[in-house]
């Protein structure tokens, strides 16, 4: 058996990781990346055919997100998920592909008037549908045989509606061994959802590190953080203005919100509104009111069971269309509103900046991890103006940060899930999705606490994995120099990349044809060649 880290290595976003076991290929998530990169991640290891099939931890973008990319490229086995990551995924993936199509018509009709070559999306909605048409539902704790000799169960990671660890059991000849994935682990004690379920006894462990040498900050209950911001700001007479992600954090905003205003704690601004402005966290609050309840806590259960909506109320307003989400700002009367993206990337939350950052009566609240790179980033780091729609814009609003909401474990956190294998240590501990520094301390921070063997693998590092734990591949170490932007878009041009995995696909081809008929093989080389004589420049 052996692994290969492909993206979230040193880095916190673009997870995907390659783990092959006899003639079976098993790719566990496939995320965009999103901020800085301080590593080159490897070009995708095989023809994407040659996958077996997919583990879909949760639905975010930096773990579903190039899903499409695979399909598009030749895909075409099961993606296994549970059964509220697949509808979000619905909607998710392809929300994502629609933002890929307009940025690609907006770079073109810059790029056509400078004369430059268009470009390609990343991917269409047509390949997202592909995509979607692959997700496979599977529940909690129920074991699957997917192939051969190879099962799976996922537990609840308590991140986000139906995210999971996923653990791999694999028998191959007399060696039955075991990995666990632990996906994006969650707070505890939040909104709406679980804490987190326990790992069980493992031969190896991947591990998420997004805080990892980092403890979450003491907190007054979120409601009461909540509801004292929402009161200074409108008695200045200002929005709160909250860049939150679309499927997770904006449902527990809702939930906070619907207890803050059923009891009455916002004084002299009765019947305030809240504005739900992104089509996507509209469809999302859809599904976390529909399919709740067998992921819920015990309190939001038993609200379901008493039949209240736990996410919605008096006040709550939805923008579907761009003309609904001008009026919002167009109205003074003070509100909320709430606006993907979380950090602050793209989408409609950039115009509610634009309008709201330079007044000193508004404030701008944070609810999520922020990655460095990201405009969210820089407004939480002190800049004084930002660039919105080719306008400077001053930074006079409050900026604050609500404490403890965060969606992942801490490092006290992540160190009690693990705290469950004390007395069957795994044989490795691979740290990953956390920042550069962060794996590698967190990394020693494991050694140090338990004493089992831990380490934080680059992009390309692959690993074989028997009684001892073997480098086959360190992977990239160094930093990748800084770029013009024209180095840059040419590295992640989706197109040369299409090609390469067309490359690798037809390699594919041609191993399967071997011991084929002569005259055929004789005439599949024949065509290779002339399509190699016709591009080779």
């Amino acid at each position: 058996m052996r692994i290969q880290f492909i993206g979230a290595a040193h880095e916190v976003t673009g997870s995907a990781t390659l783990l092959t076991t006899g003639q079976y290929k098993i790719l566990i998530d496939y995320g965009l990346e999103q901020g800085n990169n301080l590593y080159d991640n490897i070009d995708f290891p095989v023809a994407p055919g040659e996958i077996d099939c997919v583990l879909l931890t949760h639905a975010h973008i930096d773990h579903s997100g190039r899903l499409p990319v695979l399909v598009a490229r030749g895909f075409k086995g099961p993606i296994y998920t549970t059964v509220a990551t697949k509808r979000l995924c619905r909607i998710m993936l392809l929300d994502s592909a629609h933002i890929q199509e307009q940025e690609a018509e907006w770079k073109n009709r810059k790029a056509k008037r400078a004369g430059v070559r268009d470009i390609e999306p990343l991917y269409t909605t047509n390949d997202a549908n592909a995509a979607i048409q692959l997700l496979s539902e599977t529940e909690y704790d129920t074991e699957r045989e997917i192939l051969p000799g190879v099962t799976i169960c996922f537990r609840d990671a308590g991140h986000l509606l139906g995210s999971a660890s996923i653990e791999v059991c694999v028998t191959e000849g007399e060696e039955k061994r075991k990995i666990t994935f632990s996906g994006d682990l969650g707070n505890i004690n939040r909104p709406l959802l679980r804490n987190y379920t326990m790992p069980t006894p493992t031969d190896y462990m991947v591990i998420e590190s997004t805080y990892g040498g980092r403890e979450h900050a003491a907190r007054s209950d979120y409601r009461t953080q909540l509801t004292k911001i929402i009161q200074e700001t409108f008695d200045r007479g200002g929005n709160v203005v909250v860049p939150a992600f679309a499927v997770g954090r904006t449902q527990e905003l809702l939930y906070l919100i619907r207890e803050i205003k059923e009891k009455g704690l916002i004084r002299n601004h009765d019947n305030f509104e809240v504005w739900v402005d992104s089509p996507l966290a509209v469809e999302a609050t859809n599904i976390y009111s529909t399919d709740i309840l067998s992921y819920c806590d015990a309190e939001t259960a038993a609200l379901v069971k008493d039949g209240v909506n736990p996410i919605r109320f008096p006040g709550l307003r939805t923008s579907i269309t761009s003309d609904d989400s001008k009026w919002i700002n167009a109205d003074p009367t003070p509100k909320v509103i709430l606006s993907a993206s979380g950090m602050c990337e793209a989408g409609r939350i950039r115009h509610h900046l634009k309008h709201n950052l330079w007044r000193a009566e508004c404030t701008i609240l944070f609810v999520g991890y922020q990655a460095e790179g990201t405009l969210g980033n820089a407004l939480l780091n002190g800049v004084d103006t930002v660039k919105l729609f080719g306008e400077e814009i001053t930074v006079r609003a409050h900026l604050t940060q609500m404490d403890g909401i965060s969606g992942h474990s801490d490092e006290p956190l992540l160190l009690n899930w693990l705290s469950a294998l004390k007395d069957t240590p795994p044989k490795m501990v691979f740290v990953n999705h956390g920042a550069d520094e962060v794996t590698d301390l967190f990394a020693a921070r494991v050694h140090e606490v338990f004493g089992w063997d831990a380490l934080a693998p680059y992009s390309g590092g692959t690993y074989e994995l028997g009684d001892t734990v073997r480098c086959l591949e360190k992977g990239n170490t160094e930093h990748v120099p800084e770029r013009t932007p024209r180095q840059a878009a040419a590295k992640v041009s989706a197109v040369f990349e299409r090609l390469l995995m067309a490359g690798r696909r037809l390699m594919a081809v041609i191993e399967h044809n071997r011991g084929g008929a002569n005259k055929d093989l004789a005439k599949f080389a024949d065509q290779i060649d002339a399509l190699s004589n016709k591009w080779d420049r």
